[in-house]
Formats: C-alpha cells, sequence, structure tokens
C-alpha cells in the first residue's frame, strides 16, 4: 500500500510537465498520460526494472510538434516522432558497440548547447502571444488582453515564487502550482468555460490517434532528437548519484538509452507526445530517498487509469490559454539557459573562431527560421540547424583560427 501511495506521489510531481505538453501543442492530455504510463512500463521491461525513474512528455519536442501539426497534421507528426524515437535505438546500438565515446565525439557541448538555446528560444513568441490572451501564431485573441495579462502575471509569479522558495516536495511541482494559482485567477476573471467538463463522461476512451508517415515529417523531427538523447546521459548520470548506483554500466546506457526509444515510438504510436526521464522525479526520488523501482510501476499504472477518466481531460481542456503563456515564459527562457549553462560548464571557449561559428550560425539558423527545400523536401528551424550544426562540427578542423593566435602571441613576445 506503501509503495502504491509513493506511486501516486511520483505522478503528481510530474502531472504539471506531463499534461502541460499536449496542451500546448494541440494533442490530448488523456492520451499523454497513457502514453506516459506505457512509456515508463516499457522502459522498466527493457532495463529490468532496475532504475527508479518515470518518462512523460518531452518539453524539447514542443516547438517541432506545434510546427508539424501546422504543416502536416497530427498523424503525420506522430509519424515523425516514432521515427524519432527509432533513432534513439539506433543511438543504443552505437552505444553498445562503440561506447558512449562516440556520443560525445558527435555531438559536443559545442553543439548540443546551441540547439537547446534554439528549442527554447525559437517559442519565445508563442510564450508572449499565448500570455496576452492569443493563439500561439497571435493570428487569434482568445482572452481579452487586460484579462489575460493579469492571469498570465499570477501564473509566472506563483511557478517562480514555488521553484525559488518553496522547500521538499513542494519545490518540486511549480509548473502544477502555476497553473493551480492561474486557474484561480481565471475564475475570477470568468474565462473559464465549464461547457466541456458538463458534456464529459466519467469514464472514456482516451482520444488515440494512428500515425502516419510523410517523409517531410519524418526528416524534420530526426534531428530534433539530439538534445534529448544526450540530455537522457545527464539524467542517467543524475539518478546514479542520487542512489549511489552506477546505470550507466547495469543495466548500461545502451539498455536506457533503447528503453527511452521503445517508450517514444510507443506513445507515438498512440498519439501521445514523445516521453524522456523526468528530472522532477528524480528530485523526488532524492527527497524522498524512494529507490524502488517498483515505485514507478505504480506511478505508470496510475497514468493509465487516469487516462480513461473523461472529466479530467475535459478539465484540463478548460484551462485557458493565458494560463499556459505564463508559465512558458519561465520554461522556455529556462530551456536556454539550459543550452547556455552546457557552454559554461564545459567551458566552450568561444574566443575560438570555429566555436563561434559553430554556436554563430546554429542560433540564427535556428531563431531565424532558415530553411532549405529540394522539391517537395524541406528542412528548417531546430532540424535544420541540428544538422548544420554537427556538420560544421566535423567538417571545420579544430585548430581552425588557432594558429593566428599562436603567431601573434609570439611576435608580441618577440617584440618584449
Amino acid at each position: 500500500m506503501m509503495q502504491i501511495l509513493q506511486g501516486v506521489q511520483m505522478l503528481f510531481v510530474a502531472f504539471g510537465a506531463l499534461v502541460l505538453v499536449p496542451l500546448l501543442t494541440g494533442l490530448d492530455p488523456n492520451v499523454a498520460l497513457f502514453g506516459a504510463g506505457i512509456g515508463t512500463l516499457l522502459f522498466q521491461v527493457i532495463t529490468k526494472r532496475s532504475v527508479p525513474i518515470f518518462l512523460a512528455s518531452s518539453f524539447a519536442f514542443i516547438a517541432p510538434i506545434l510546427y508539424g501539426v501546422q504543416t502536416w497534421g497530427i498523424p503525420a507528426t506522430l509519424g515523425g516522432l516514432m521515427m524519432a524515437g527509432v533513432i534513439y535505438l539506433i543511438m543504443a546500438s552505437v552505444i553498445k558497440v562503440r561506447g558512449v565515446g562516440i556520443i560525445h565525439k558527435l555531438l559536443p557541448p559545442v553543439v548540443v548547447g546551441p540547439v537547446i538555446m534554439v528549442i527554447g528560444l525559437g517559442l519565445a513568441p508563442a510564450a508572449v502571444n499565448m500570455a496576452l490572451g492569443k493563439s500561439g501564431d497571435g493570428a487569434i485573441q482568445i482572452v481579452a488582453g487586460d484579462a489575460a495579462l493579469w492571469i498570465a502575471s499570477v501564473s509566472l509569479l506563483v511557478t517562480i515564487l514555488v521553484s525559488v522558495f518553496a522547500t521538499g516536495i513542494f519545490k518540486l511541482v511549480p509548473i502544477i502550482s502555476g497553473i493551480l494559482a492561474g486557474y484561480a485567477t481565471s475564475l475570477a476573471f470568468g474565462v473559464v468555460d465549464f461547457t466541456p467538463v458538463q458534456q464529459a463522461s466519467w469514464l472514456a476512451m482516451p482520444n488515440f490517434t494512428m500515425p502516419e508517415f510523410n517523409i517531410n515529417a519524418i526528416l524534420f523531427m530526426i534531428p530534433v532528437a539530439i538534445a534529448p538523447a544526450v540530455e537522457h546521459v545527464g539524467d542517467m548520470l543524475a539518478i546514479s548519484n542520487v542512489t549511489g548506483k552506477d546505470y550507466l554500466k547495469k543495466p548500461g546506457l545502451h539498455r536506457t538509452m533503447a528503453g527511452d526509444g521503445v517508450a517514444t515510438i510507443a506513445a507515438s504510436m498512440f498519439g501521445a507526445p514523445p516521453n524522456t526521464t523526468y528530472s522532477e522525479v528524480t528530485g523526488a526520488v532524492m527527497l524522498t530517498k524512494a529507490f524502488n523501482p517498483a515505485i514507478m510501476t505504480w506511478s505508470a499504472v496510475t497514468a493509465i487509469i487516469l487516462a480513461f477518466v473523461g472529466k479530467l481531460g475535459a478539465v484540463l481542456q478548460t484551462i485557458p490559454v493565458p494560463v499556459m503563456g505564463g508559465i512558458m515564459i519561465l520554461l522556455f527562457g529556462s530551456i536556454a539557459t539550459v543550452g547556455l549553462n552546457t557552454l559554461i560548464k564545459h567551458q566552450v571557449d568561444l574566443h575560438k573562431s570555429r566555436n563561434l561559428v559553430i554556436v554563430a550560425v546554429t542560433l540564427v539558423f535556428g531563431i531565424g527560421g532558415m530553411a532549405f527545400g529540394i522539391g517537395e523536401f524541406s528542412l528548417q528551424g531546430i532540424s535544420l540547424c541540428g544538422i548544420v550544426a554537427i556538420i560544421l562540427n566535423l567538417v571545420l578542423p579544430k585548430d581552425l583560427g588557432e594558429s593566428k593566435v599562436v603567431d601573434n602571441a609570439q611576435m608580441e613576445s618577440n617584440d618584449a
């Protein structure tokens, strides 16, 4: 019984972030709960139920899903997301054969850092539009501007206060706290429509959507898997430090990466966002010392049960746009900061011409929306900048611009 309660608690920690992704991207939150539950169980099967982590909706895919849904529709976007999961499986195979070093060689911090920054900064306009009560593209005014600004401000402020000042388990739920505060403010302004809740039944089949395969959507999504794959290595190191076990050796990084891939493929098959390991849950594991992976089994089972509660999905759908907008301002800024921190933590020297070129081109291509197309085939945004960053890193000489610096230093010393 204790394990079940601990499992429900872990799901509560992940809940806000879990449902935020489908609510922002137009996917069904009930299906996202189902996908997170199924994904976590599959991860446990592949890793022999040895790692106490929970998998749920990945923030890294928000921008690509938004673009994909607008461009090709939900089924084709899901097909692309499935292929991103396949990339994880390929990476897992490469890690098994060549070791983790090959990932660091292909995807060093100078590549991963700016790509993560693009994921966050590329969404800044959508966050501001939603905070002002508009649709993500700014075309439709959904909630009156004055009310929207108050609602978004409360959501943002509460999320900040909880993440900075809260202690214990409450420090791990800033998103759900922000949503609740913003929702309460929305009720005060009278902008919540409860019609969908009244019409929904208590028990209902989630709105499953089958994927379709579109080559453009697939080629667009595949490079997006770069950042979450590298983050996965960091997440495994984090949970290893928390529990005092080396999960990179047992069950092995290749197994955990494969588990992530299979979880993402399974989620996409039903219409849910891609899955990733949740650092909030890792924080909760550290706080509660709940190291038993069986607890995550109960979290997953609870998520699957909740997926069939129709009223829950309907309530989530009533959350007004500005509530999400307020939280998104902090969330996407935080993602960009993770990218910046990747460069700082690994001491990437931007005085080196080579590094400066990679970071500069990646940022402008990604944030500027550079597009490259031949006939029906096209790449743009995060996907294009990810590929360009990898190619530049492989092609540019390691000592690019170094000889000139050395020569100048020698000349100065000779003059002296």
